[in-house]
């Protein structure tokens, strides 16, 4: 069995899409995963799967949650060997998150043109940057320095692709809880 996360975007945020990590457990649960664990509100999920292709994990994922909850979550699947990648190459990584300086990973669904990365770097500035590195984009912000531009909408109109973005601490926490 092959262990996995799973990211979702934009459910339980400012009200919407409200969906209880209970309920989210179970319906991985009657989907046939194993181990299913979730981790805090935003929407993690950890199983366990026949080793299989992300991308159709992602889509069997989205198909179900629609057909249960009516509406479309987009869902970004990776190993916890990819989330370990992610963490080990972090351009950021050594810079601490001391409550200024704020690191994001946000997880893509496809991975972007280098056209449309080389677009989205250009816009970055003294607040916050980022770097896109396959299909994870790292933003670091600095809070203390103004109004950030790298946010959700920003990313995706510019990559062209979806985008759910979680804390670099969420990611050190799920590799702590879930690496072997």
């Amino acid at each position: 069995m092959a262990k996995y996360i799973a990211f979702h975007r934009a459910i339980n945020v400012s009200g919407s899409k409200i969906i209880k990590m209970a309920h989210l457990k179970q319906m991985y649960e009657d989907m046939g995963f194993k181990n299913v664990a979730t981790y805090i509100q935003s929407g993690n999920v950890y199983f366990e799967a026949a080793k299989g292709n992300n991308d159709t994990l992602s889509k069997k994922i989205e198909k179900y949650l629609e057909k249960e909850l009516g509406y479309n979550v987009e869902t970004m699947v990776r190993t916890i060997a990819e989330l370990q990648t992610i963490a080990d190459t972090d351009p950021y990584k050594n810079i601490e998150d001391d409550g200024n300086a704020v690191v994001y990973i946000g997880f893509l669904s496809d991975e972007p043109a280098k056209e449309q990365k080389e677009l989205l770097q250009s816009f970055n500035n003294d607040v916050d940057e980022c770097t896109v590195k396959g299909k994870e984009v790292y933003i670091l912000r600095y809070r203390d320095r103004g109004k950030e531009k790298f946010d959700n909408k920003l990313v995706e109109n510019k990559l062209k692709v979806k985008c759910t973005t979680r804390n670099r601490k969420t990611l050190y926490k799920l590799l702590e809880l879930y690496k072997d």
